[in-house]
């Protein structure tokens, strides 16, 4: 059996989805797992749960004996949760994080299809990942820069026009969520009253 499929079938059978397999110089075999996502019902928010260090080493365990049977030779496995700027390998992915800020390259530049308003060899965006009207996948972006900690924005200061492309899952050769950590706690959070 061939090593993704070892990998595969012990994840997904403790209740994991793995995200990537890679093997590195000196042996080492990196696994990335995460929790399986479900679409959420109408009306429902989807519940957060995260990869915990238990998590992790319970897999640990589980491969080191299905990699030792599989006679896979590795000199060290790490296994971890895909971080913050997960990468997006499926399209399911895509739904799962429809809202959230990514970064995605191109496989080819966008040529003249652009318009103009985009340089035409550009491959690699930042953007709000949302679903298009006609079907297919758009991110929306600004190049403006964002205004730096304690600056003064004027009123007066038109922002930079809002830009949108549209794209498929086969045009893109990499896609992950861009890293964004907030110091101040998460969003939307209510302090508590006893």
């Amino acid at each position: 059996m061939a090593l993704q499929q070892i990998v595969q079938q012990t994840v997904e059978g403790l209740g994991f989805e793995l995200v990537d397999v890679e093997r590195s110089a000196g042996g080492l075999l990196r696994v990335t797992i995460d929790v399986p996502w479900q679409r959420p019902e109408a009306g429902q928010a989807a519940a957060e749960r995260y990869i915990t260090v238990d998590d992790c080493e319970a897999v640990t365990r589980q491969l080191q004996f299905a990699l030792e049977v599989g006679s896979i030779d590795y000199q060290r496995l790490e296994v971890s949760s895909p971080g913050i700027d997960r990468p997006l390998r499926r399209e399911d992915d895509l739904e799962r994080f429809e809202g959230e800020l990514i970064d995605l390259t191109l496989k080819a530049p966008l040529g003249a299809a652009a318009g103009g308003q985009v340089a035409a060899n550009r491959k690699k965006f930042r953007g709000r990942l949302e679903r298009a009207e006609g079907g297919g996948w758009q991110i929306t972006w600004s190049d403006e820069p964002a205004p730096r900690p304690g600056q003064r924005v004027g009123r007066k200061r038109e922002s930079a026009p809002l830009q949108v492309l549209g794209f498929e899952w086969d045009e893109l050769r990499e896609a992950r969520l861009a890293p964004v950590v907030n110091f101040k706690g998460r969003a939307g959070r209510t302090p508590q009253t006893d």
